[in-house]
């Protein structure tokens, strides 16, 4: 709304020093103070909020052995709305409103932060053990893939003219002049990775910080990606696909970024508050929709490798729980207890060393991903 507003006065009265509200990078910049504000400001407040309505977080009897997580029980929780207040309003506020990724993005992230909203709810206020079931949690993520899979298969020229040449396309890492084309297989490969991604965060979010830090790290490596991609210089000179527009992406990522570092002043052990599925599962979401549409979908693995870990992890224990017990008539487990964090807890290790090897660990991740654009 700021951006449309400065634009128009700039067009129109020419104020000295509007200029600089249509360049990328101070809007960016713009955004990640705003949603650090934003987080400081209805942090306390929803915080104070959650306590009064005693809208806390349920004992695990699997984890009351494990760390302080006895001690975690009754910790506010639902505060996924603070991420989502300090996330969408900043972008709203800075990006582009009518550029179609900023509205794919957004759409995203809101959608499945209310499918995430609404099973905290039965969970926590209704008191329904397994909150939304999961089936139709998987619905919600799947309607959302359809949406977003479908508006870039469909309709690609709703995102430049030369769009509908890469709609379906995605960059190969560490391969030069080297595209994949996902063809009609496309909607189902976006409907697969935001479910693997919305999922992948929710089991991340496990320790104090652990989720939101990591997802703040990967939003940053996004922001440089969304500037390089949409600037036609840069694209050219690190021989990617050139996405017009898609450098607007950098504004959402940076008040993501922003919300991150909001959130972690609150979430940071021990933790005033937890993010909740309103929470994991919308920036889940928001990191699966921001490597769909930069097309970016088999860097995933390497920039999202902790939340990958962490779902392989789960993936291999049950496997080979249930391939042990078939086999030899009672189950054995891989690794203590899975997902990976909660093994290095049983391993002895306190879980804030663990958060901070992590964040090291995503760092090293994203550097890893900044240098294959040009290790090819």
């Amino acid at each position: 709304m700021l951006y449309h507003l400065f634009m128009f006065l700039k067009e129109n009265f020419d104020p000295p020093g509007f200029g600089i509200f249509q360049y990328l990078t101070f809007r960016a910049a713009a955004a990640a103070i705003t949603a650090l504000l934003i987080s400081f400001f209805i942090g306390p407040i929803i915080i104070k909020k959650l306590k009064k309505l005693q809208i806390g977080e349920q004992a695990k009897k699997e984890l009351s052995a494990v760390g302080n997580h006895s001690l975690k029980a009754g910790t506010p929780t639902m505060g996924g709305l603070i991420v989502l207040s300090a996330l969408l309003l900043p972008t709203i506020l800075w990006a582009n409103m009518t550029n179609m990724f900023i509205l794919l993005i957004l759409i995203t992230t809101a959608f499945l932060g209310g499918v995430g909203f609404l099973d905290d709810y039965l969970k926590v206020i209704k008191k329904f053990p397994k909150g939304l079931i999961g089936r139709y949690k998987i619905v919600g993520q799947v309607a959302i893939g359809l949406i977003l899979g479908g508006t870039i298969y469909f309709f690609p020229e709703l995102f430049s003219s030369s769009f509908d040449t890469f709609n379906t396309v995605t960059t190969i890492p560490f391969e030069k002049n080297a595209n994949f084309d996902f063809q009609f297989l496309y909607i189902p490969v976006v409907i697969f990775i935001l479910t693997a991604t919305s999922n992948a965060v929710n089991l991340t979010d496990g320790l104090d910080g652990l989720s939101i830090g990591t997802v703040g790290v990967t939003s940053l490596a996004f922001a440089l990606i969304a500037y390089v991609s949409g600037n036609a210089k840069f694209a050219s000179y690190l021989n990617i696909v050139y996405l017009q527009g898609s450098g607007e992406l950098m504004i959402f990522c940076a008040a993501l970024v922003g919300a991150s570092l909001g959130f972690l002043w609150f979430n940071s052990y021990p933790a005033q508050v937890f993010m909740g599925d309103t929470g994991s599962l919308a920036l889940g979401g928001a990191v699966g929709g921001l490597a769909i549409l930069l097309k970016k979908e088999f860097l995933l693995p390497i920039l999202g490798g902790i939340f990958f870990a962490e779902t392989i992890s789960v993936i291999l224990q049950v496997s080979y729980f249930k391939y042990t017990k078939k086999k030899y008539g009672q189950g054995k487990r891989l690794f203590r207890m899975a997902p990976l964090h909660h093994h290095f807890e049983k391993s002895g290790l306190h879980e804030s060393k663990i958060v901070t090897r992590f964040y090291i660990v995503a760092v090293i991740l994203a550097i890893i991903t900044m240098t294959t654009f040009k290790v090819r």
